[in-house]
């Protein structure tokens, strides 16, 4: 079930930038660092030179630090999707355990605007995984470095997905 969901999130990051759409990713302590390390291999380079692909993270520290400070941290994330995020676009979101707030309402603000959401997990939620287009969860045990680890290899899976579908030539010899 996690290799389908991982191909059905591959297909809805395709289509996204079939439609010129942006992908915003978000996630608290290592999965914030998860996140920025997927939006940098999109936009910068994966294996081999390319064209880049429009991906942010959401780790401005101005933006997280003033809204954190003026309405909570709980809406970090929703805030930034809330002005930067259009219908058709996705948020990639990473939670070790499902259930952080600020993830939820992110997602929540998310499908509120008609994007697509991915989510991973380290463990299931019947709350955010109603909120995902595809939910992607990959039990890691008791502890978030080994949940961590499972998403990491999940986002590098994802980007090479993407690369193959639009720059096939970078993978003839690989």
């Amino acid at each position: 079930m996690t290799l389908e969901a991982i191909e059905k999130a591959a297909a809805v990051l395709i289509d996204v930038f079939h439609q010129k759409g942006r992908v915003y990713a978000c996630g608290n302590g290592g999965s914030m660092c998860d996140a920025m390390h997927f939006a940098e291999e999109l936009t910068g380079r994966y294996r081999r030179d390319r064209a880049a692909l429009p991906a942010t993270a959401i780790s401005d520290a101005g933006h997280l630090t003033c809204v954190g400070n003026d309405l909570g941290y709980e809406h970090v994330f929703s805030r930034y999707i809330e002005a930067h995020g259009r219908a058709g676009d996705c948020l990639v979101a990473l939670s070790t355990s499902g259930t952080s707030k600020n993830i939820i309402r992110a997602a929540e603000a998310a499908k509120l605007l008609g994007m697509n959401i991915i989510v991973l997990s380290g463990r299931p939620s019947e709350t955010i995984g109603a909120l995902s287009t595809v939910y992607i969860c990959t039990p890691g045990g008791a502890f978030s470095d080994r949940v961590q680890e499972l998403h990491i290899k999940v986002l590098h899976i994802l980007i090479e997905l993407v690369e193959r579908h639009f720059f096939p030539q970078n993978y003839h010899d690989a």
